[in-house]
């Protein structure tokens, strides 16, 4: 099976661009924004970078199907367990006997 050889010059524009966006997100920590915009903007590029790890140097891009499956029911079995952890997290406050 031939498999996709990938050049060091892209390895390098990959780890400039997670650079870059590293940089990003501390300046963005400095800017008067309210602490909503910084969890979604931070957020926001912290899946770019993710995404960017998992495309490039996980060789995830070149790959077949099977492991295109495999990382995408990782990333679902996360929203799964985020989903469930925010649904505890945001019923907490609902029982005001609770504490007590």
């Amino acid at each position: 099976m031939a498999e996709k050889i990938v050049t060091p010059k892209t390895y390098l524009t990959v780890f400039l661009a997670l650079m870059v966006l590293t940089a990003t997100t501390v300046g963005l920590s400095r800017l008067p924004l309210s602490e909503d915009w910084h969890t979604v903007i931070g957020l926001g590029i912290a899946a770019v970078k993710a995404s960017l790890v998992i495309l490039f140097f996980m060789h995830v891009l070149y790959s077949t199907r099977l492991t295109w499956l495999v990382a995408l029911s990782g990333l679902l079995w996360l929203g799964i367990l985020i989903g469930y952890t925010l649904t505890d997290y945001m019923s907490r406050g609902w029982n005001p006997t609770v504490g007590r």
